[in-house]
């Protein structure tokens, strides 16, 4: 994410030995290379601190085997940690990245951080 100096490798879960080394494709959403509703976490206070500063309309450029997916951010909101509503599966493709919030709070954090972007469209010449 370019426009928040935010460069992360992506693995696969959401456990702590992947969280501590980068980000992590939420398991049970869709693939890195595949269609649908890809969702990627990262801890608050490491990779994913940049976040605080991301804007709607910010492209998330996503390497996948095929080559680079664009997502352009189109909304970004703090919910419960309990609202698991923000994982649905969805026909379109789209992605989340999900941190805790606030960024700056001591233990646990009582919210989440959730970012929705949906795939740039190709602009053909």
């Amino acid at each position: 994410i370019n426009s928040v100096n935010v460069q992360v490798p992506i693995y696969n879960g959401t456990d702590e030995f992947n969280l501590d080394r980068g980000a992590g494709r939420v398991k049970g959403m869709a693939r890195m290379d595949g269609n649908g509703h890809l969702a990627i976490s990262g801890h608050r206070d490491g990779f994913f601190r940049n976040l605080k500063d991301i804007e709607v309309g910010d492209d998330v450029l996503i390497q996948t085997p095929e080559g680079v997916v664009t997502y352009t951010v189109d909304h970004i909101r703090v919910v419960p940690k309990e609202d698991i509503s923000v994982l649905r599966t969805e026909a379109d493709d789209m992605l989340t990245l999900i941190t805790c919030y606030p960024f700056y709070f001591q233990g646990h954090a009582p919210e989440r951080y959730i970012v929705t972007a949906y795939p740039k469209p190709l602009v053909l010449d």
